[in-house]
């Protein structure tokens, strides 16, 4: 998987956890969230990736 694939899969899980958050589903939402965050080794200072961490960290 490209990047920009990896990139917009992120972006479209964290809209999807962020419903779940609101519908008060956190522990689905992280599981979701979390192996796609896990899928990167690199660029953790982007705005996506920095918006997942702070996502998740809201989820823990």
């Amino acid at each position: 998987m490209s990047q920009g694939a990896k990139s917009l899969e992120l972006r479209a899980t964290m809209s999807l956890a962020r419903l779940q958050l609101g519908q008060g589903r956190g522990d689905e939402a992280r599981g979701l969230l979390r192996p796609v965050y896990g899928w990167f080794t690199e660029g953790f200072g982007t705005a996506d990736l920095k918006e997942a961490k702070e996502l998740l960290d809201r989820l823990a």
